[in-house]
């Protein structure tokens, strides 16, 4: 059994990660943290849990979680970098689901993030938990950065054209649309019912953090720098994110076949059939990707319909997803639900 501690329990994607560990084969649960609700219990705040988890949050404490075989970080950004090191020290391996490892240059880091790096010499050796891309070498990993939500469902629609060199990569145009449990649990007036009811709205067209983590992983693909315009959007739903995907193409093939081919077999991501319009419902509460691809009017731009569950996919089953790689174990282990619907 994998011996397993959390670090910033309390919020979406921690009770996201509780919600699947708790039935995962392989994993024996041992320490949740929130400083905010230390010492009550995890089924008290969660009453979903009931029954599964028996655990109480606690303090963070690297000396107890340095027992663990793995933890995962699912906290504010900024909080893994200070910890990551000592626990890698002690042996234990890390999954941060923020944004603390994923971009390569500590620069551009600070640039979107506001502070400094706490320890820059780990940047080169976290290794992006996309395993689409990097499958091999999350196996033998120490340190994860796992994607953004947004990231995951725009690189996994546009690798393929882009991969195959299909694609005029300085005009990507990534329009993406995302429910409100991505802004987190906190409180926030903007995120309130009221507020988000029977409304929607583009955000942070200027720029948004995850822009720079999407370049970074078109342009390992495509080993140039990437155009790309990203604009989010705010959803009145709680989760899912729908991303259309622009391409302008620079050759002809089968790109259907494209598609299938390249994710013939991956697990997680299922290309639809050809016309198909896929919708958040289909993916809701599972870790998969699904894609659909048009070319309107047969011209030379091509439409990628790419959507996923944001707490999912887009961060506690992908973050599990490559444990289960770290670890030896089937990358579907734990991660075998049926989406919920209606």
């Amino acid at each position: 059994m994998i011996k397993v501690g959390i670090v910033g329990g309390g919020g979406y994607t921690g009770v996201e990660l509780l919600r699947l560990l708790a039935t995962h084969p392989e994993v024996d649960l041992r320490a949740i943290t929130s400083r905010s609700e230390a010492g009550r219990p995890v089924s008290e705040i969660y009453e979903s849990l009931r029954g599964h988890v028996d655990l109480c949050f606690s303090e963070p404490d690297a000396g107890a979680l340095s027992a663990c075989d793995l933890v995962f970080f699912a906290t504010p950004n900024g909080t893994a970098m200070k910890m990551a090191p000592e626990l890698l020290d002690a042996g234990t391996r890390v999954i941060d689901l923020a944004a603390d490892f994923r971009l390569k240059d500590p620069a551009l880091w600070e640039q979107w993030y506001g502070m400094p790096h706490a320890c820059e010499d780990l940047l080169a050796e976290a290794v992006y938990g996309l395993p689409e891309i990097n499958r091999e070498q999350i196996r033998a990993a120490r340190l994860v950065a796992n994607p953004g939500c947004y990231p995951t469902a725009s690189a996994l629609g546009l690798l393929p054209l882009v991969e195959a060199g299909l694609a005029d990569t300085g005009s990507l145009v990534a329009d993406c649309k995302s429910g409100v449990s991505g802004a987190g649990r906190s409180a926030n007036v903007a995120m309130l019912m009221g507020e988000v009811g029977e409304s929607f709205k583009a955000y942070a067209v200027p720029g948004h953090r995850h822009l720079p983590e999407i370049r970074q992983t078109l342009g390992w693909a495509t080993e140039q720098a990437v155009g790309l315009t990203f604009v989010p959007h705010l959803l009145p739903m709680i989760r899912g994110i729908h991303a259309t995907l622009y391409a302008r193409l620079t050759g002809e093939a089968d790109l259907q076949a494209l598609f299938e081919t390249r994710y013939r077999d991956e697990p997680f991501v299922d290309v639809m059939p050809a016309g198909s319009h896929p919708e958040t419902r289909s993916v809701r509460g599972v870790n998969q990707c699904r894609i659909a691809i048009h070319r309107p009017q047969g011209g030379d731009t091509m439409v990628v319909l790419s959507v996923i569950d944001n707490l999912t996919k887009g961060a506690a089953g992908q973050a599990i997803q490559n444990m289960n790689l770290m670890f030896g174990l089937d990358e579907r282990a734990g991660l075998r639900q049926v989406a919920l619907s209606p």
